[in-house]
């Protein structure tokens, strides 16, 4: 009996640490690499910020989560820790624009619009970082989303190449402490299809390089990430 409950308890533990297994090693990609945003740490500077987007109301306009992220991106600018702020979000559709909608959010802001760069095709974090690197050959950047989330999309950009850093929003926590245990827990998910995507390399929607940031850098005098 003892041989049997020895089996099932060491079952269960190799079970566990598999299904775990990816989100672990987000953790260790991640680690000593993410801040709070609007804490007193100071970002390490980069050229760029990108903001992943996290939906729009049905005014079209960012939701609260989205909302706080574009405010951290702010308080990075406005503190010098980045110069351009590329907004990456979902367009699918004429009728929903999330990286126009991040864009006014921006410029109502205070942020120029010359500083602001628009990907069309930030589907999810996969497609963002991988956008990122190929089709605005960003190299070094800041990523900014919610606390919970940027384990996963640091470990995603490194692994695809850029030099990421994250920047995270965490306010949203106690506002909305319910969904964000959800959201918590549903990385620990999302982390295995991460773990498929950088596994399979595969491309996300693509097209012609765009020079947005670029361009944007070198009216600032500076050179590309």
């Amino acid at each position: 009996m003892r041989r049997r409950w020895l089996r099932i308890v060491i079952a269960g533990t190799a079970g566990t640490l598999l299904a775990v297994a990816p989100w672990l090693w987000v953790l260790a990609q991640s680690r000593g690499r993410i801040i709070d945003a609007n804490g007193t740490e100071r970002a390490s500077t980069a050229p760029v910020a990108l903001v992943l987007g996290a939906g729009l109301t049905a005014a079209g306009t960012p939701t609260p989560f989205l909302a706080a992220r574009l405010d951290a991106a702010v308080h990075l600018y406005r503190s010098g820790s980045v110069t351009v702020i590329l907004v990456s979000g979902d367009n699918r559709t004429h009728s929903y624009d999330e990286p126009t909608a991040m864009a006014d959010y921006l410029v109502a802001h205070g942020v120029p619009t010359g500083d602001i760069v628009r990907d069309f095709a930030g589907r999810d974090t996969y497609d963002s970082c991988s956008r990122a690197k190929r089709i605005f050959g960003v190299d070094r950047l800041v990523l900014v989303s919610q606390g919970y989330h940027l384990p996963r999309a640091v470990a995603t950009c490194r692994r695809l190449g850029v030099d990421a850093t994250g920047a995270g929003d965490y306010r949203m926590e106690a506002q909305f402490p319910g969904l964000w245990r959800w959201y918590t827990l549903r990385e620990v998910a999302a982390s295995w299809k991460t773990a498929w995507d950088l596994a399979s390399g595969r491309d996300p929607v693509l097209g012609p390089q765009e020079s947005g940031v670029r361009d944007a850098l070198a009216r600032h005098g500076l050179a590309a990430p």
